[in-house]
């Protein structure tokens, strides 16, 4: 694999997690990684990625999924590399400008922008360090609040990456969900057509909890969706303890944002967790249970 030529490898790779990356590559931690592939500089690790980092297994095909980051800063890249521009500037102009969305953005505590540390959840007690048992050169050791989590995109992509470190809120988030409720469209804006998100939410065949990007409620097996989410239902998690699931056969989308990992970490696991919240499924099965269950499904919007 890791003589496989890197022009193979097709965008629908990177959304289905097919292109044959590892899950995850520690390009800040010079401990961790060769020395050629050591980065704490946007630049640098673009370069990584794009002509140094080899493939653990074949690309696509009847390959099953397996998540990898990598995939989705190269997708933030590509984006860059099309539209000419760095990925906030991106997605601000094409989306979030166009719908009014004023609290969904990369990196809020710049000095641009009218951020407090107080507008935002913790998300690490004692920075990176997983209760000060990891180290590595500029290792964060303060409370994360208002700073991308994820150490990739903190420390080797300067906070702007396809994968990890956009902030939003709930009132930002109900509006993004709506349009993928809406089929691409949003009152007299349209991003897409209903033929490309039928695209996005189709099940890969050898694993159809995976759709490009989306993870599909097909076989009951992501115990996040809750017990009653429809056949239909797609959504996606994320690491420091946020989960989405929209339904589009009960026009109704559910976006749970906690803080997991904001609690004591033993032995690499945090406390978090353990919790009900941090599970997700009970809480989507309790909004289910509360909204719908008894009722005849509403109207789409």
């Amino acid at each position: 694999p890791k003589n496989e030529c890197r022009e193979t490898r097709l965008i629908k790779d990177l959304l289905t997690h097919t292109a044959g990356y590892a899950p995850s590559v520690a390009f800040y931690d010079p401990a961790s990684v060769p020395s050629d592939l050591f980065s704490q500089e946007k630049n640098k690790t673009e370069e990584i990625i794009e002509t140094k980092l080899e493939f653990q297994r074949p690309r696509g095909g009847d390959q099953i999924p397996l998540y990898s980051d990598i995939d989705y800063m190269l997708l933030g890249l590509v984006v860059e590399h099309i539209s000419g521009t760095s990925i906030d500037q991106y997605v601000a102009n094409n989306i979030y400008h166009k719908l009014g969305l004023k609290h969904t953005l990369f990196n809020p505590l710049n000095t641009n922008n009218n951020y407090q540390k107080s507008n935002f959840a913790a998300t690490e007690l004692n920075g990176n360090t997983r209760n000060h048992t990891i180290s590595f050169p500029n290792v964060r050791t303060h409370v994360l609040q208002g700073e991308v989590h994820d150490e990739k995109s903190f420390y080797s992509m300067n906070g702007l990456s396809g994968h990890a470190g956009l902030f939003s809120n709930l009132y930002d988030m109900s509006i993004l969900t709506q349009i993928m409720l809406n089929d691409g469209t949003y009152e007299d804006v349209k991003f897409w057509s209903k033929n490309v998100q039928d695209l996005f939410l189709t099940p890969y065949p050898y694993d159809p909890t995976f759709g490009l990007g989306w993870r599909l409620n097909r076989n009951k097996s992501l115990s996040w969706f809750g017990l009653h989410a429809s056949d239909d239902a797609y959504g996606h998690t994320g690491w420091t303890g946020t989960c989405t699931v929209i339904d589009p056969k009960y026009s109704m989308a559910i976006t749970l944002l906690t803080n997991k990992r904001h609690t004591p970490c033993i032995n690499g696991t945090f406390d978090g967790e353990k919790y009900e919240t941090g599970k997700y499924g009970k809480i989507m099965t309790l909004v289910y249970e509360s909204m719908l269950l008894h009722k005849d499904p509403p109207k789409k919007l």
